[in-house]
């Protein structure tokens, strides 16, 4: 679809991939971003966004984001957190926490929006997922586990949203250098990188993109032994 004209809106928008994703929309041409945010006091500051409260775990705030940004062509789902305890030990409120967030918030998201997008056209329902959907990851267990269940719910939104001819894209990548990941020291892509790659997939109509090698390397081994997907010793 064009995504010159396009009216998005962008859920975790203040910061990080979330504001590389609004601004890369509005390089693209779009006419309008609403900037989803959880805390009201972080407004996006930039020419052509509309700061829109949204907490994703607030069902009344996500009534009330479908209802105001209801010209969206474009939902991009980006809020997420990482979160949670080892895998033998530490509570389990962080991982429900996590769930909260990138799995069930996604999924609260997703079904406000697609009456919004049928009603202008279809459009595009973009996940920002992770390779975590796929590879075991022993320091975050239950992000990977919510990365999962996103995906498998990415996957389900796709043959759901079909047809009312509503472009469903899930988007995976390993570590991007942003906040998030300032203290680890491993190969990273640029949050600019996954915006631009994302952008090309919306407009050629692709359902998933792989942003990095540890992406496309990993996928292709969701067909190999399970060992493959562990982390390195």
């Amino acid at each position: 679809m064009e995504i010159k004209g396009a009216v998005a809106v962008v859920t975790g928008a203040n910061r990080g991939i979330g504001l590389t994703f609004t601004r890369a929309l509005l390089d693209r041409g779009a006419a309008k971003v609403y900037a989803g945010v959880r805390n009201p006091d972080a407004e996006v500051r930039e020419p052509g966004v509309r700061t829109l409260h949204l907490d994703v775990t607030d069902s009344a705030q996500i009534t009330a984001a479908a209802a105001t940004a209801s010209d969206a062509t474009i939902v991009i789902n980006n809020a997420g957190i990482q979160a949670g305890p080892g895998l033998l030990e530490g509570s389990l409120e962080g991982a429900r926490r996590g769930l909260e967030v990138n799995y069930l918030g996604t999924w609260a998201v997703s079904r406000a929006f697609a009456p919004v997008l049928a009603s202008n056209g279809g459009g595009a329902l973009v996940n920002r997922l992770s390779v975590a959907s796929w590879r075991v990851n022993n320091r975050w267990p239950s992000y990977a586990a919510s990365k999962a269940a996103e995906w498998s719910l990415t996957n389900a939104r796709r043959a759901g949203l079909r047809r009312q001819g509503t472009l469903v894209v899930g988007v995976h990548v390993g570590p991007v250098d942003t906040e998030a990941t300032a203290g680890a020291d491993v190969p990273k892509v640029a949050a600019a990188e996954v915006a631009a790659q994302t952008m090309d997939a919306i407009g050629r109509g692709e359902p998933e993109v792989l942003v990095d090698e540890v992406s496309h390397r990993v996928r292709a081994a969701l067909s190999g032994p399970v060992e493959l997907l562990e982390p390195a010793p």
